[in-house]
């Protein structure tokens, strides 16, 4: 029994950290936390300005806390009517868009990653060269016009669709993910190339498809030059080209006395502020659903290329 204790002993003391091991410890943590604190920080400074004093903001006095708290900026943004109709309209956007995307992207990511896809290699080039080359923002408006998308809600969804980057992805998770046994399997049993798909590849696949998901919602959401270059009825703006409007309207300084030109300063200093929590709250509100998919989809999705 001495000898178990011993022996149990001297693991234990082989295990301990070395004082170099504790020191490496402490600077990787000093230097984590100061990385934290670098990203966190301006956002925390986003949302304690958001709910501060203009004038106190531009002095310089917000630094850790919200200084002379006001709803100015939010009430300003929440009292117009086309603010709450961007939100419609990017709600939507986003929606169709993530329906889609995930219809076109899964499986044609699971068709690339079948060695027994017909024309394999030629759909990888069809693929990868538009990730270089583009044909240039006139020729896409042309392809636009053309098509009779000019002005419709569909000039912002379809262009968004389909992501190269995100269907490599997908093709790299399937082949790493889905055990090739177990499709055979499924052909054994009976089960067509459709019944495999959707009875054993999807349910297998929830990692990645929430990554995708997450990926094409956040795009979408804060997308707005498609709309600014194809939508001309304000009504069907989405939220950040509403946003823009706003504060573009805000910093106009044309005319007017000082003290007019320094409370549109004043007010659009604030709105900046508000403008991007009002804008990034939402996709917030989303990662916590995803988040535990998340580093998994990804990490699975880029073992390979």
């Amino acid at each position: 029994m001495s000898n178990v204790k011993a022996a149990y002993k001297e693991k234990h003391h082989a295990l301990k950290d070395t004082r170099g091991d504790k020191i490496f410890h402490v600077i990787n943590l000093c230097i984590l936390t100061l990385l934290a604190l670098i990203i966190l920080y301006p956002l925390y400074f986003i949302i304690i300005a958001s709910f501060s004093d203009p004038d106190a903001v531009l002095g310089g006095e917000v630094v850790l806390a919200p200084v002379r708290i006001t709803l100015e900026g939010y009430e300003y943004i929440f009292q117009r009517q086309d603010v709450w109709s961007g939100y419609l309209n990017t709600i939507i956007y986003t929606v169709v868009t993530v329906i889609l995307s995930l219809a076109v992207t899964i499986p044609a990511g699971w068709g690339l990653s079948r060695k027994t896809t017909p024309g394999k290699k030629f759909w990888m080039l069809f693929f990868i060269i538009p990730m270089f080359f583009g044909g240039g923002l006139i020729p896409f408006y042309n392809v636009m016009s053309s098509l009779k998308l000019i002005n419709s809600p569909w000039a912002v969804i379809l262009p968004a669709i389909m992501s190269v980057w995100n269907l490599f992805m997908c093709k790299t998770f399937f082949e790493s993910s889905i055990p090739e046994g177990m499709l055979e399997a499924a052909r054994i049993d009976g089960a067509g190339k459709f019944r495999t798909f959707f009875s054993i590849v999807l349910p297998l696949s929830k990692a990645i498809i929430a990554v995708m998901a997450l990926y094409y919602a956040v795009g979408q959401w804060n997308s707005y030059f498609n709309a600014m270059i194809f939508l001309q009825d304000p009504a069907k703006y989405p939220l950040q080209l509403v946003l823009k409007e706003i504060l573009i309207a805000s910093e106009s300084t044309v005319g007017g006395s000082g003290e007019t030109i320094l409370q549109q300063y004043r007010q659009a200093n604030l709105l900046r502020y508000v403008s991007v929590i009002v804008s990034s709250l939402p996709v917030l509100c989303l990662y916590p659903f995803v988040q535990k998919y998340f580093a998994q989809g990804v990490m699975i999705g880029s073992l390979k290329g």
